[in-house]
């Protein structure tokens, strides 16, 4: 979706350290991950990170994250888990889950 196009499926687009995120719930996840890493609990993290699925597919999800305690998680912010999130779910979990671990789904009440 480009940037200022109407949303699909009600989120708002957010600008937040001049960085741009689909949705008010994605920037606070952002908000959580830095203040992480300043509490030494995160190492680092990504945005917007591309997975290669299959046949063309990729997936890009909205954090890859390294934990204190030697985890990485790959995080996806979803209101609405669409048809086509559940397919590439399962495709990233069929392709990337020995080497990333399982896509984790962060839901608003997972983010305060």
């Amino acid at each position: 979706m480009k940037w200022g196009s109407k949303p699909k499926y009600g989120n708002t687009w957010t600008v937040v350290d001049n960085l741009k995120f689909q949705s008010k719930l994605e920037a606070r996840r952002y908000l959580q991950l830095k203040t992480l890493v300043a509490a030494g609990e995160v190492l680092k993290f990504e945005r917007q990170v591309k997975f290669d699925l299959v046949a063309g597919i990729r997936f890009y999800a909205d954090f890859k994250v390294w934990w204190k305690d030697g985890r990485t998680t790959v995080e996806d912010v979803k209101g609405i888990e669409t048809e086509a999130f559940v397919i590439k779910r399962k495709l990233f979990n069929h392709f990337h889950k020995q080497a990333e671990g399982e896509l984790v789904v962060l839901k608003s009440k997972d983010i305060r």
